[in-house]
């Protein structure tokens, strides 16, 4: 054992902790995200992005460290799914 104990951190110490970490900080399930210099997520709300785009950059982003081909596919089907849409889109308009 370390000899760390919970119970040596003091309320400030914590409270100070959670002022220094953000959500981007923060990863449930992996590292997938956080280990890239750019996390999808900064992408996509720095470019306004919407939720086909933004699943697709999701996807491209995280295929060789966690679903590989699934991940793929799951972005293909997405841009699938946009141009689906916005063809349908195009047709009303016509």
């Amino acid at each position: 054992m370390s000899g760390f104990s919970v119970t040596e951190v003091t309320p400030e110490e914590l409270e100070e902790w959670h002022k220094m970490t953000t959500a981007l900080d923060k990863q449930v399930g992996g590292n997938h995200y956080k280990d890239l210099p750019i996390q999808p997520i900064e992408y996509i709300h720095a470019n306004a992005m919407g939720y086909m785009e933004g699943n697709v950059i999701k996807y491209i982003s995280r295929w060789r460290k966690k679903n590989g081909m699934a991940d793929l596919e799951k972005a293909k089907h997405y841009i699938e799914l946009l141009i689906d849409l916005e063809n349908r889109r195009a047709r009303k308009t016509d």
